[in-house]
């Protein structure tokens, strides 16, 4: 039996037990006026909450650590041994392409697709650049699952196995080698409606509110002002309105609005979550739960001589669209008082892989499913001609002792060292501080 699904479905399970038999003891109810009280009042006043909340997700492991440290890995990349990778074909890249940024997507059809799913990085540059960086998280996924030292050298192997056979436009070679952990997010993705997403983010009530409280936090007057008259906007309406069981001219609402507590590095950026009430042409009336997040200036470099868009938010749109076509047409860009923003729906289909405790089997499995997936988004944008040429350079630099790039390699052992140290340090200054108050 697979150790991560079982996780996951164990506590999947728990989670709903809790839901079904509800707390064992009801607190007071606070008045509205006194709930709000007790949150920040400005977004200056979130921010060092968030960045403690931040601080305490990447203690968790040093996987979370890796995670939530994207400046870290650049810092390398601009050390001597990151300035010594090699150079692949100019696109897109996703610029944090780490486990836990693909997982299913949903179609405006219904059916799923499995891509990236978090671009905030993206920019026109290496393909190197993602190809560490995935190993570098499948390393420490490896790590976190105490899984021996040669395994993490078996997942290299089959990362350049699965982003090989993509530029090759090869199929995997048989089901025996097709990931459980991707296979089953996926299954669980193709059973989910509209019933699981109200009841994860609006609770069993029925009412048609973002609950305050460790997710939910209110908006000032200004900001929902701001919310109010972006989303008034036509693209919005195109936006909301794409699925294939909604009218075109269907009339919208913002039945909700509050800021949203989400992410690990993006942690202490402006977020807002926005519930819309969708009336029908014939009055039948649904809902949507949008996502509207600050896009900034990127920390992956981006490649010398390539124009990229001046508003942070169609940065990322763009990006989305080249790398992640699926999600990509299901997001548009703005400005929300003065911040670059990007907003996509939330659908319930949209789940993100979660590697709890991996065997050496399925990480293997895993590593070549994903490495697969970072090489179809890579290949679509090149033409033959850079396609072969990238697969011939990357096949040349094999060494002997391990099927795969000795510069990767070494980037991965440098890599390890680097967030092993910087993840023990991190649990010094903020783990401990927090255990001992």
């Amino acid at each position: 039996m697979l150790r991560g699904v079982g996780v996951l479905r164990q506590r999947r399970h728990q989670g709903e037990a809790l839901k079904r038999r509800g707390s064992p003891s009801k607190e007071p109810k606070e008045s509205k006026e006194s709930k709000k009280a007790s949150f920040p009042g400005s977004h200056e006043e979130r921010v060092p909450l968030l960045e403690k909340r931040r601080d305490v997700k990447m203690s968790r492991d040093a996987h979370a650590y890796v995670r939530g440290s994207t400046a870290r890995f650049y810092e390398w990349l601009a050390s001597r041994e990151g300035r010594s990778l090699p150079s692949g074909p100019l696109v897109w890249i996703c610029g944090d392409a780490h486990v836990g940024n693909m997982g299913p997507i949903a179609r405006s059809d219904g059916e799923v697709a499995v891509e990236i799913r978090d671009l905030d990085q993206t920019v026109v540059g290496n393909p190197v650049h993602d190809l560490v960086r995935l190993s570098l998280s499948l390393a420490m996924a490896a790590r976190s699952s105490d899984l021996p030292g040669v395994v993490t050298a078996l997942l290299i192997e089959e990362l350049m196995t699965g982003y090989l056979e993509a530029l090759g436009g090869r199929p995997p070679a048989s089901t025996s080698e097709e990931s459980a952990a991707v296979r089953f997010v996926v299954r669980e993705a193709n059973k989910r409606s509209f019933r699981h997403l109200h009841r994860e983010r609006l609770g069993d009530s029925g009412a048609m509110k973002l609950r305050l409280g460790e997710r939910f936090w209110p908006l000032s007057q200004a900001e929902r002002q701001d919310v109010d008259a972006f989303l008034d906007r036509e693209r919005i309406h195109g936006l909301v309105t794409l699925p294939d069981h909604r009218d075109d001219d269907a009339e919208l609402h913002v039945a909700d609005a509050a800021f949203w507590v989400k992410g690990c590095s993006s942690l202490g950026l402006w977020r807002c979550a926005a519930l819309v009430d969708i009336i029908g042409a014939k009055g039948r009336s649904s809902f949507c739960l949008l996502d509207i997040k600050q896009a900034i200036a990127p920390l992956a470099p981006r490649a010398k001589g390539s124009k990229l868009p001046t508003h942070f938010g169609e940065r990322v749109v763009e990006g989305a669209r080249a790398l992640s076509p699926v999600l990509g047409h299901r997001m548009v860009s703005g400005t929300i008082a003065g911040r670059a923003v990007f907003v996509r729906e939330l659908l319930p289909q949209d789940l993100k892989l979660e590697l709890e405790m991996l065997d050496e089997t399925e990480a293997r499995a895993t590593a070549r499913a994903l490495a697969r997936l970072l090489g179809t988004a890579h290949v679509r944008q090149m033409d033959i001609g850079h396609r072969r040429a990238w697969v011939k350079s990357l096949r040349a630099a094999t060494s002997k002792s391990i099927h795969a790039p000795s510069w990767l390699w070494q980037a991965v052992i440098d890599l390890v060292a680097v967030h092993e140290r910087a993840y023990l340090e991190h649990c010094r200054h903020h783990a401990l501080a927090q255990a001992r108050s």
